[in-house]
Order: structure tokens, then C-alpha cells, then sequence
């Protein structure tokens, strides 16, 4: 049978010829809409038709977005770049030889699939990679005249009203929301407008999205190929043909009714009919879009209408509308001040004041905090009044459609100063959701606003470029670049007139003057709301800094880094006084709190935990007091897993799970489930373990929230190397990481990705499967200079240490030449991770097993039983029972000298039992724990 394939670069317009439609409706033809290219595709693609290795993150955006899947724009949009000589080829720099500074931290290139290398020049050993020429903005370019061409063509088919709409539509910018469209489409009525979009809906000249994930999760899937079934259609009369497309309108029309938020098909389209306006005819139609979006430009009702940056809006006149009484009175509300006669009954009322006992003892002091929180969830789910939200926090949405664009407005009608608050806003928020890349890239629109204004000496500038290096700092932080953090960090708190010491003259003499203020500020008793707003915000944006400051120098354990950490903790808590804002105040005490932890404090309750609770005791059950409770009940939870009081930090982070779960902030509640995992996971109580896991796991499908189903399969992959079931398979969380691992929220994220990499390094190094743990491992080995004060970092970097530990053992059995000198290395670091002393004693067990394991190989038995039997009594101490089984097994396992096993824990994977299997009962717990690695140890003479 002859097989013809007929392929058209479009749909046809009109009713094709006869022979044509015959083809068609032939029961034997089967006719196909092919689907746009996918974004891993187009960079495939890319990099086949460069002949390049890899190329910048911002050229395969900006690809994807412009292409939308379609090849021929790919192609064109290439050439355009190559016309404009903005691509440079030139050999691949190595990651690890690069100096990190500002300008290059998020500077990154992505790659091809694997299978992809065979067509590109990297299959004949040339690393050449693409790079985009210094100081290009690929978003700001005009589009080719050859697709601009098409986007005409288009245009001109269309009625004059629908050419209308589009052009208005492209004035607001590539998303847009059916309500600022009405706002400033010309002399339409709504009925009109839906009608309209529509049939442009119809017409694939717009998307149209229920709610911002939906438009999130359509960016990531392009259209896939479907078939079409003519010879169906084809038996249909033509007046139900006619009646199904005026359906089909109507459905349209009740979807775009339901639908807020819009889309263009084609970025181009929205470039093209934007470049149709005249200059004059721009500018007013961003001026009333501003205005529109300016009443919603702040965080959504459920976070109380705030500002990201506390108190900015106070610093700088960035508003357009007049405000009429009520909105003044709302703001000052939402920011906590009072009214006069609030502030004259607040002076009347007889404040209540709870103390702790001082004799108090630790047992009656936890059973009393643990009450408190308990009845803290019973009032909020029992009381009367709005204390549990009725929506949940949709801030990130309020980026995306209101505050961007507003910033966008404000760039074209040249008011920069208005356009720098609010992408100073947008860092800010965004490194809140954790999305440092994004804060990164807003902060450079930002800078490069700064460096346009010239009324240096107003105080509201000054506070801008403070707040600037605020946020460098933060984001430097987050990438683990003390070096530069420090620098930006100090260099706010410069401008902030505060300035940090930076000898140790100046230091003793600082820390004389904040004792005296803290010992002020602690005897005197003020009301909160009387400071005005501007020196609010001064003090909030001191206050942040210091905490990073803190925590930088606590990395640092040269002796005289500590007294610098110490200040600046102190620094803090003044800063945080002088406030009188009782958040700032609790939070400002938990750091203190923590540091003091960290520093060496051995009790289980330090005392600025227990003023933490009074002044909980002393807030009344309302409003904002909820969120402070539970921050405070995380916080604490968090503080007790770090300092090894498992138990306790069961307690506490169950209560603020609640408390968060009520509250419904989804950003909180990711956060305390995936704490509240680690305490359980070592104490092995998995049955608790896996209902927090499956929260977790239905947040992140509901929030499409990656850093979420992240966390969660590393926990996955922690209880098949560690706990000995499978609750997850070990190919889904590959199958996951190498599906994600360029998504910009882990890539720039400590801690986890390096987390994962060391999981699946650790696998194929049980396995003896070498070339595997290479590939993961290196990857690995990048993310290892990140280093900063977190949980997930020393999570990370203790399964990359026992990779390591695994491979020197690989090392001593082949008897390799630098094996001495890679234990006696490996062994050093192991003893710095715990010299260090910044995440506090939870990780020293499985330090000290690993530095134990590296001391029999290294043939040292008396070093070798001395961490051991440490790490057992830490185990004990802090009920680690996870460690405490595994720490057993391997001292058994030494001491009996048992023969050689290569492939016992090959054995033992392939009987690793389902969590299904435990919960059935067909196997117990008791057998579980058995399923454990045992480190061979047999390679040299066994030393004891």
C-alpha cells in the first residue's frame, strides 16, 4: 500500500480543493496537528545548530519565550541575534576556575540532553560554548522584520475592534487581566470585551488562565501533537456544524468570564502591535494602567496589605493617586500604628505582665510552653472572630500581574525613581518566596535605575541604595558568598548611619555602648506603635542586616570572629527594641537565642527563650499575635533539633504545623513541614514521618511549589540509605532530579541540590558503581563552596562527606598512591565541619561515625574506637535512634572482623521492602532496621 505524508506550515484558511478534502475525510487518512517543540527541545536544538557545548540561561529564555515551539522562529530569532553580533563563541570556562564577584553569581550556562552531544562539535573534544555580548537586554530587542511581518499579517485580517483590543492589550505587556483591560480600552462596555477576547481566544491570538499557576505550569509544557478526526467532523451537517461553533463561542465567553488573568499566544504579536502606537499615545496609556495597578501594588489582604520592604512606601513619594481618609486610615492600620485614642486607652489599661518562676524547672517549663501552644490552637479553631484567613496568601500572584507591570509602567514614562521602589520591592519579595535568581535579576533593573538618578543627597535615595546593598547582601548570603555579603551588608549599614566595627579597638568600645543600650532597653516599658514611620524603617532594615551579619562571622572560627558574631547579635536585639514592634522583638530574641545555642550554651532553655514565651504569655489572642505565636513555636522547634533535643522539637514543630496549616501561608507551611521531617526521620518513628511527607507532598502538587516536592524526595532517598524501606523508588527520584536540576529556584539554593547529588553519589558508591558516583559526585562537588549557616547546607555536606569517606576506601583497597594523603585530608575536614560548631551538636553523630570509619582504614583503631564510642553517646544523648541502630550494626560489624561481602548491600537493595509492605504488617520494623550499610572494614589487618 502506497504511504503519501503531506505536510502544510499552517491550517488551511478556507475549504481546501475537492481532491484535497476527499484525502481528508478517507477513513485511511490520518491527519495530525503537529505540536510545538518543547523548552528542552529548543535548547537541543540551539546548541545542535551552534555547534556549541552549552549556552546562557538568558539566551534559552529568551528562545523559548519568543519561539513559543515553532522552529522557524527559533531559526529567526537566531539570525537577528547573529545580525546584531550579540552571540560570542569562545571556549567553555571552567566553573570551579571562575571568580565569583556580583556581576557573574548567577552567570550560568545550560546544556543539551546527553543523548544531543553526539551531534554537537563537544563529540570531537571541542568545548566551545556561546556567550552573550556584556551589557545586551534580549527582552529589550525589537523583533526580526520576518516575524514582525507575520504578526502584521494577522493583524490586518482582524476587525478594527479587535485590532484595537490587541494593541491595548500589548500596551500592558505580554500578561494581562481582564480589569485593567476594561480600564483602559476606549468607550467599550464589559459585554463587548468578553465578546471579543473571545473569539481571539478562538483564534490562538491569546491564552486565558484561571489563576497564575495555571499560566505558570502552561510556560512549562508547550502544545504536544494531536490527531484530528476529519472523517468524524466530515458527517456532521453543516447546520450543526454552524450551531457547534456558535456553541463553542458561548463556551468561550463563560470560560473568558471565569478566566482573570490573559496571555499572548505569540510575545511577538504583543511586541508588534506595541511598536504601532505613537510615542505620546503610549505614554497615556501607561499612565492609566499605573494608576489602575497602584492600589493593589502592595502584599495581598491575607499578609495585611503590607509593604515587602517594611515600611518602604514611608521613605519615598511614589504614589500617583491621592489618597482619600479611608485609605490613609486603612494603611496605618494594616502597619500596626494606632489612632490617638487608641493610643490614650492603650496608656490606661493596667498592662498584663506574666513572668516565669525563677526556680522553674526544665520539665515544668515545657510542660507549660507546650500548653500554651496547645491552647493557642484551640482558641484559633474555636473562636468567633476573622482569625483564621479565608484565602490563602496569593502574593506571588500580586508579582506577577500587578507589581512587575507597574514597575514596567513606570520605566516607560521615565519616572525612575517610582519604577527602583517597586523592583527593589520585588527582590525583596522574591528572595521571601526563596527565588534568589529572580530577586537577582529584579535588583539589576533596580541598579541600573540607581545609577540614572541624580538627587543624591535626598534621604529617601540614600535609603534606596541602603536597601539595595541590604538585598545584594541577602542574596550573596543565600548563595554562600560571605566575602561579598559582608562587604554589601556593611556598606547599608553605612549608609543607615550605623556603622559596624571593623577592629578591634573599635570593637570593644561598640560592644561597651550596645551592652548599656540593651540593659536600657530591657528595664523600660514602651508602647508599640508610637515611632513614625520613615525611622521604622531605618531600624527594620538594621535589624536584617545584623542578623546576617551574625551568622556570617559565626562561619568564621577564628577566636576573635566570635566577638564581631556576638556584636552584631546584640546590635540586633537593641535595633530590634528600639522598634517596640513585638515581632521584630521575638524574632530579634530567637537569633539571640540561637547563637548563644551555637556558641556553646549547654541548657535546654536559654533565657531569651523564656522572655520569648512571657512576652507570648503577655499578647492578646488576636490578629496579628496568631503569626507570632506560631513563627515563635518554628522557630523554637527549630533551635531544639539543632541542639539535639529531638523529642522537643517533635513537640514544638507538630504545634506550629497546626498553627501554619491554620493560617494558610503556604510559604510557612513548606517550611515547617520539611523541619518538622528531620527530627522524626531520626528518631525513626516513621509512621508520623510518612503522614508529614504526604502533606508535603500534596502542598507541592496544589502550590506547585518544586522546593517542596524537592525536599521531599530527598527524604526519600534518605530512608532507603538510612532507614531501610522504600517509600519511594530510587529511579522516580533520579527521574525527578534530572528533570529539575536546572530549575532556577534549586539551582540557586544551598543545600539541596548538593543534598540530592550527595544522596545519589552515596548509592552508586554502596553499589561499587563508580562512573556513576563520578558524574554525581563532581556535580556535587560544585555546590560544596556554597557554603552557608543553614540546616540543608550540613544536611548536604554530610552525605557528600560520606561519598568521600566511601571512595577513599575504594582508594586503600586498589592502593592507590595519594590514598594516606586523601584520608589524612578527608579527616581534617571532617574535624573543621565539627570545629565549627554552626549548626550545632544534631550532625556530630554522623560526623564522628564517618571520621571513625576513616580512622580503621587509615589503620588508627584507638582514634577509630574514641569517635566511635562519641558519636554513640551523642546518639543516646539526643535519641537519635537512627544513628544510635546504625552506630551499632558498624562497631559489631568492626570488632567481629566478618569476611568479605562485595555485594552485601547490593542484597540488601534488592530486598528492601515498600512502606506498603510495613503498613500490611507482612514486615515489622524490628527487621527494617537491619537493613543497614555496613562499611567494610576488612581491607587492611584489623586493628583490634
Amino acid at each position: 500500500m502506497p504511504i503519501f505524508i503531506v505536510m502544510s506550515l499552517c491550517p488551511f484558511p478556507e475549504t481546501p480543493c475537492a481532491a484535497a478534502n476527499a484525502i481528508m475525510k478517507n477513513r485511511n487518512t490520518t491527519y495530525i496537528t503537529l505540536g510545538t517543540m518543547q523548552p528542552q527541545e529548543i535548547r537541543d536544538k540551539v546548541c545542535v545548530d551552534l555547534s556549541v557545548s552549552s549556552i546562557p540561561r538568558e539566551l534559552d529564555s529568551y528562545l523559548v519565550e519568543g519561539s513559543c515551539g515553532i522552529p522557524y522562529y527559533c531559526e529567526e530569532l537566531l539570525k537577528n541575534l547573529d545580525h546584531h553580533r550579540i552571540l560570542i563563541f569562545q571556549q567553555a570556562e571552567a566553573e570551579e576556575k571562575t571568580n565569583v564577584t556580583w556581576n557573574n553569581l548567577f552567570k550560568y550556562s545550560v546544556k543539551p540532553t546527553e543523548d544531543m552531544y553526539l551531534y554537537t562539535s563537544i563529540a570531537a573534544g571541542q568545548k566551545e560554548a556561546c556567550y552573550l555580548t556584556s551589557g545586551v537586554r534580549l527582552k529589550n530587542l525589537s523583533p526580526p522584520a520576518s516575524l514582525k511581518e507575520i504578526s502584521l499579517v494577522q493583524l490586518d485580517s482582524m476587525s478594527l475592534s479587535h485590532q484595537m483590543l490587541v494593541r491595548c492589550a500589548a500596551i500592558i505587556g505580554l500578561t494581562f487581566t481582564t480589569e485593567l483591560l476594561f480600564e483602559i480600552l476606549p468607550c467599550w462596555n464589559m459585554k463587548m470585551m468578553i465578546k471579543a477576547l473571545a473569539t481571539l481566544v478562538e483564534s490562538n491570538v491569546f491564552d486565558c488562565f484561571r489563576s497564575s499557576k495555571d499560566l505558570q505550569l502552561a510556560l512549562k509544557q508547550n502544545v504536544t501533537t494531536f490527531e484530528v478526526h476529519y472523517r468524524s467532523l466530515s458527517l456532521k451537517s453543516k447546520e450543526g456544524l454552524a450551531y457547534s461553533e456558535e456553541e463553542q463561542l458561548r463556551e468561550m465567553e463563560g470560560e473568558v468570564i471565569e478566566c482573570r488573568i490573559l496571555r499572548f499566544c505569540r510575545p511577538i504579536m504583543q511586541k508588534t502591535a506595541y511598536e504601532l502606537w505613537l510615542k505620546d499615545q503610549k505614554k497615556v496609556l501607561h499612565l492609566k494602567c499605573a494608576r489602575f495597578l497602584e492600589e493593589s501594588a502592595h502584599r495581598c489582604n491575607h499578609c495585611r496589605n503590607r509593604d515587602f520592604i517594611p515600611y518602604h512606601h514611608f521613605i519615598a513619594d511614589i504614589r500617583l493617586n491621592t489618597l482619600d481618609m479611608d485609605t490613609v486610615k486603612k494603611m496605618v492600620k494594616s502597619h500596626g500604628f494606632k489612632t490617638e485614642d487608641e493610643v490614650i486607652f492603650s496608656k490606661s489599661e493596667i498592662p498584663r505582665k506574666f513572668k516565669f518562676p525563677e526556680n522553674i524547672s526544665i520539665t515544668e517549663t515545657r510542660e507549660k510552653i507546650l500548653h500554651f501552644f496547645d491552647n493557642v490552637i484551640i482558641k484559633m479553631r474555636t473562636s468567633q472572630d476573622d482569625v483564621i484567613p479565608l484565602e490563602s496568601c496569593h502574593c506571588e500572584e500580586l508579582l506577577q500581574i500587578v507589581i512587575l507591570p507597574l514597575a514596567q509602567h513606570f520605566v516607560a514614562l521615565e519616572e525612575n525613581n517610582k519604577a527602583l521602589y517597586y523592583f527593589l520591592e520585588l527582590a525583596s519579595a522574591y528572595l521571601i518566596l526563596g527565588d534568589n535568581y529572580n530577586a537577582y535579576m529584579y535588583l539589576g533593573e533596580g541598579e541600573r535605575l540607581l545609577k540614572s538618578l541624580t538627587n543624591e543627597d535626598s534621604w529617601s535615595q540614600t535609603f534606596e541604595y541602603a536597601t539595595f546593598y541590604s538585598l545584594k547582601g541577602e542574596i550573596c548570603f543565600n548563595m554562600g558568598q560571605m566575602v561579598l555579603a559582608k562587604k554589601m551588608l556593611r556598606k547599608a549599614l553605612k549608609l543607615l548611619n550605623r556603622m559596624f566595627p571593623c577592629n578591634l579597638l573599635s570593637l570593644t568600645f561598640q560592644m561597651h555602648i550596645e551592652k548599656n543600650r540593651l540593659s536600657h532597653f530591657m528595664n523600660q516599658h514602651t508602647q508599640e506603635g508610637s515611632l513614625p514611620g520613615k525611622k521604622l524603617a531605618q531600624l527594620f532594615l538594621q535589624s536584617s542586616c545584623f542578623s546576617l551579619l551574625w551568622k556570617i562571622y559565626s562561619l568564621n572560627f577564628f577566636f576573635h570572629y566570635k566577638y564581631y558574631g556576638r556584636l552584631a547579635a546584640i546590635m540586633q536585639m537593641n535595633t530590634s527594641l528600639e522598634t517596640q514592634n513585638n515581632f521584630q522583638i521575638i524574632k530579634a530574641f530567637l537569633d539571640f537565642s540561637l547563637y548563644r545555642h551555637l556558641a556553646g550554651y549547654e541548657g535546654v532553655w536559654f533565657k531569651y527563650e523564656i522572655l520569648v514565651m512571657e512576652q507570648l504569655l503577655n499578647l492578646p489572642l488576636k490578629g496579628e499575635a496568631f503569626e507570632i505565636m506560631a513563627y515563635a513555636a518554628d522557630a523554637l522547634g527549630h533551635i531544639k533539633f539543632l541542639t539535639g533535643h529531638l523529642d522537643l522539637a517533635i513537640e514544638l514543630g507538630s504545634r506550629a504545623h497546626k498553627m501554619w496549616s491554620l493560617l494558610r501561608n503556604p510559604n510557612k507551611y513548606h517550611m515547617v513541614l520539611c523541619r518538622l521531617s528531620k527530627p522524626l526521620f531520626l528518631k525513626s518513628r516513621y509512621k508520623h514521618l510518612v503522614q508529614v511527607l504526604g502533606w508535603l507532598w500534596d502542598l507541592s502538587v496544589t502550590e506547585e511549589h518544586i522546593f517542596s516536592k524537592a525536599f521531599f524526595y530527598f527524604v526519600c532517598l534518605d530512608i532507603m540509605l538510612y532507614s531501610g524501606f522504600i517509600y519511594r523508588t530510587f529511579e522516580e527520584c533520579l527521574e525527578f532530579i534530572h528533570h529539575n536540576e536546572d530549575n532556577r529556584i534549586l539551582k540557586f539554593q544551598s543545600g539541596l541540590l548538593l543534598g540530592l547529588y550527595s544522596c545519589i553519589a552515596v548509592w552508586y558508591a554502596r553499589l561499587q558503581e563508580w562512573d556513576n558516583f563520578y558524574k554525581f559526585s563532581n556535580r556535587a562537588k560544585t555546590l560544596v563552596t556554597r557554603r552557608t549557616p543553614t540546616v540543608l547546607y550540613y544536611e548536604g555536606i554530610s552525605r557528600y562527606m560520606e561519598g568521600q569517606v566511601l571512595h577513599l576506601q575504594k582508594q586503600i583497597e586498589e592502593q592507590a598512591e595519594n590514598a594516606q594523603d586523601s584520608g589524612v585530608e578527608l579527616l581534617k575536614a571532617l574535624e573543621t565541619l565539627v570545629a565549627q560548631n554552626t549548626t550545632g551538636p544534631v550532625f556530630y553523630p554522623r560526623l564522628y561515625h564517618l571520621m571513625a570509619y576513616v580512622c580503621i582504614l587509615m589503620g588508627d583503631g584507638h582514634s577509630c574506637d574514641f569517635f566511635l564510642n562519641t558519636a554513640l553517646e551523642l546518639s543516646e544523648t539526643q535519641g537519635n535512634l537512627l544513628e544510635k541502630c546504625w552506630l551499632s550494626m558498624s562497631k559489631e560489624w568492626w570488632y567481629s572482623a566478618p569476611e568479605l561481602t562485595g555485594d552485601q548491600w547490593l542484597q540488601t537493595v534488592l530486598s528492601l521492602p515498600s512502606w506498603d509492605k510495613i503498613v500490611s504488617g507482612n514486615v515489622t520494623l524490628q527487621d527494617v532496621q537491619k537493613n543497614k550499610f555496613l562499611m567494610r572494614v576488612n581491607i587492611l589487618d584489623n586493628p583490634f
